[in-house]
């Protein structure tokens, strides 16, 4: 079976859409997405995003452990030491305070406004990769999800 000619190229114009989408929000977030990694005892790596100007980073548990101490390195490959707030095994969160001020954050959404099937965009740096991407979508709302830990 094959389609028409203008259906392939409706087809087309919705991939190079989406395509551009995705491209769009990685160069509007990716500048605030960092790597995190533990100073000292067990080395452990992960990703974050740096939430406000003043370097409040937000990461996960299984990343800092039970670390005082982590780096904090940006795209552009600028490195800082980051002191942990807090850390919530539960919820596998953690808050990370990093040293200096930082012009690109990625600001917190309405989380009431997501929709079942809307695009949704992961950058970071999973297993020691650097600044990776991928695509998919919100599949379902309203989930409650603990960590191993509890």
């Amino acid at each position: 079976m094959s389609l028409p000619a203008q259906q392939l190229q409706f087809d087309d114009a919705l991939l190079d859409d989406y395509s551009a989408t995705v491209a769009d929000a990685v160069d509007r977030i990716g500048p605030a997405v960092c790597r995190i990694e533990r100073i000292g005892g067990a080395g452990g790596q992960g990703s974050g995003f740096v939430l406000t100007p003043d370097g409040l980073v937000v990461t996960n548990f299984h990343v800092v452990g039970d670390a005082r101490t982590v780096r904090v390195t940006m795209p552009d490959g600028v490195s800082r030491e980051g002191r942990v707030l807090g850390r919530d095994p539960d919820t596998d969160i953690a808050l990370v305070r990093a040293d200096g001020s930082f012009a690109d954050i990625a600001p917190l959404g309405d989380s009431k406004r997501l929709r079942r099937g809307q695009i949704a965009i992961a950058i970071g740096n999973p297993l020691g990769f650097e600044w990776t991407v991928t695509s998919g979508v919100v599949s379902a709302l309203g989930r409650s999800m603990r960590a191993s830990t509890g």
